[in-house]
């Protein structure tokens, strides 16, 4: 990476926070509809780990999506899926399901979590832009031995998502906010350096153990998020633990958001024309969906 290359400082940390959603899942958001605009492209990120069955058993019905990206990432356990276009299976340990509603889309997740009865896993939503809001419905389904992992010096280990570290390419392809999604693990002791692209947003949430994000920064622990501000290197260093973490960037919008539950367009005329066809039973445009399977 050039000299001259700028570190990102920190712009936020705090600990994702309790919430109940779909039916009854008690999960952690780490940000959401609060957060606006500052993790744009990206809407709201969901942590729903939990060693008990019960806190996440009643899932997430059938409900409509229009206008965003959702990235299904399972770390443990199972999410059984269907959608209205005749599209279903299971999302297993160390799986990725990114997909794109476009148009619209009626589906269900519904967790079944290990024979153990632990569920560990994360949503991240993504924002479309306004000229892509309405294309086609898509998936892309990526099974773990699919995921390349990237190794490092000091026992550094990516498994590479979306993206490029090292010139190991993630799986995700042609996305149009073009991200980066890494699931990085960072051994006691170390330090790393990772160059990330200028004009882009860039966040860390902590998913084991603690690290810190900048020179001089405390240790973010276990379901902290990370918000960095402008540069061109991410900084990580870990003392006597070792740290997990999930970084993720992408291209910011800059576009107007008119946000309600699970449809996100530009506008409130938009919003609520979705409504309406849904209530009409014309919410679902493409009879067929593209699947891209890895």
């Amino acid at each position: 990476m050039p000299a001259t290359a700028t570190v990102r400082t920190l712009l936020k940390t705090w600990a994702s926070s309790p919430k109940l959603e779909g039916a009854g899942v008690h999960l952690r958001r780490a940000f959401g509809f609060q957060e606006l605009p500052q993790f744009d492209p990206f809407l709201m990120l969901d942590d729903f780990r939990s060693d008990t069955p019960s806190d996440y058993l009643a899932g997430f019905p059938w409900h409509p999506h229009r206008g965003i990206e959702t990235i299904t990432y399972v770390l443990d356990g199972d999410v059984e899926h269907q959608d209205s276009l005749g599209n279903g299976g299971v999302i297993g340990s160390g799986d990725i399901q990114w997909m794109t509603a476009g148009s619209g889309i009626l589906h269900q997740e519904m967790p079944k979590g290990s024979k153990k009865g632990s569920m560990y896993g994360f949503q991240l939503w993504a924002n479309l832009p306004a000229a892509h809001k309405m294309m086609d419905p898509r998936y892309r389904d990526v099974k773990s031995g699919m995921v390349p992992v990237a190794k490092e010096a000091d026992g550094i280990e990516i498994r590479v998502v979306a993206g490029e570290v090292a010139g190991v390419v993630g799986p995700v392809k042609d996305i149009v906010i073009d991200p980066e999604y890494l699931d990085v693990t960072v051994p006691p002791h170390v330090l790393w350096n990772h160059p990330v692209k200028a004009g882009h947003t860039v966040f860390a949430y902590v998913i084991d153990g603690e690290a810190s994000f900048a020179p001089g920064a405390a240790p973010s622990p276990n379901q902290t998020l990370v918000l960095f501000g402008r540069g061109e290197i991410v900084r990580v260093e870990t003392q006597s633990r070792s740290a997990r973490f999930l970084l993720v960037a992408g291209k910011p919008l800059g576009e107007p958001i008119a946000w309600y539950g699970p449809i996100v367009m530009n506008t409130r005329d938009q919003i609520r024309e979705a409504f309406e066809e849904y209530e009409k039973g014309t919410f679902v445009k493409k009879s067929g969906v593209s699947g891209i399977k890895s």
